[in-house]
């Protein structure tokens, strides 16, 4: 069946439905649960189900089943078809109406290679997991890239089995601490290349928009602070979200920035999200 542009507007227009969306934006490459939906955004299971419904029937978002749980994501061959769909016939392919050129082709600029890219990494608490991330991406290529990381919840210490982790790892954690997202936006804040989320409730909250619309991504990680049984289990898990963090990372530094296009940069960062790394 064929889908209108007009449908799929219809779709988008209630405000719940169109959080739905974004927040599958948010998550995507993910696959989501309705009941992890319905607790992020405050929906009764009922009216979910009937806006998820609507959704799918548009091609905005698509459902798959792992067991007995129903998953959801964001279509984005759907949404893509919408908005070329717009470009193609009301704008007639204007660019003074409707510029397709909106991002630059190169998230950088091959003539300017000492140039570091600016990157930040967000999880709820900035006690471990986007802690991690920032050192290591700092350690890894530190002459490259210049590294934040922040909290939407932010702890008030960062957890000591964290800390205990790195320093066993080599890493100096000497200026590390758990920083507020707040001190990363406003008109002072620094024009940002890169946003990470690595934690799925930071990726399930709505955020303005950064400005100059840096790449992002959604690297889910477990996480380790929740972890429980004895403190070789507990350090196990902090073990293992290193070890994915550390995995994506490297793929990361590999990619070569300022050769790829917007569309080609954004396929590897999701591949990254899901260890797809090959090129």
């Amino acid at each position: 069946m064929e889908i209108k542009l007009t449908d799929r507007f219809t779709a988008l227009s209630h405000p719940a439905r169109l959080d739905v969306v974004q927040l599958l934006i948010r998550r995507y490459p993910d696959r989501v649960p309705a009941g992890e939906i319905a607790m992020a955004l405050g929906l009764k299971r009922n009216t979910l189900s009937a806006y998820l419904a609507d959704l799918v029937q548009a091609d905005l978002i698509t459902r798959d089943r792992a067991g007995t749980s129903l998953r959801y994501g964001a279509d984005m061959a759907g949404l893509r078809e919408m908005t070329e769909t717009l470009l193609r016939d009301c704008c007639r392919g204007r660019a003074d109406l409707c510029p397709p050129g909106v991002f630059p082709d190169l998230i950088g600029d091959p003539s300017m290679s000492d140039r570091r890219y600016l990157v930040l990494f967000i999880c709820t608490g900035n006690s471990a997991r986007s802690i991690f991330a920032e050192t290591l991406l700092r350690d890894m290529a530190g002459d490259r890239f210049e590294v934040f990381s922040a909290g939407t919840l932010p702890q008030s210490e960062l957890n000591p089995m964290a800390v205990q982790m790195l320093r066993a790892k080599g890493h100096d954690t000497a200026g590390l601490r758990s920083k507020n997202l707040s001190e990363f936006q406003g008109v002072e804040a620094p024009g940002f290349d890169f946003v990470f989320t690595v934690c799925d409730r930071a990726a399930n909250e709505a955020c303005p928009p950064w400005p100059g619309q840096p790449m992002s991504a959604h690297w889910s990680t477990p996480d380790p602070v929740k972890a429980e049984g004895t403190e070789a289990e507990r350090m196990l898990a902090f073990q293992n979200a290193y070890g994915m963090l550390r995995n994506r990372i490297l793929a990361f530094t590999a990619l070569p920035l300022d050769t790829l296009d917007r569309m080609s940069l954004q396929h590897a960062l999701d591949r990254i999200a899901t260890g797809e790394t090959e090129q």
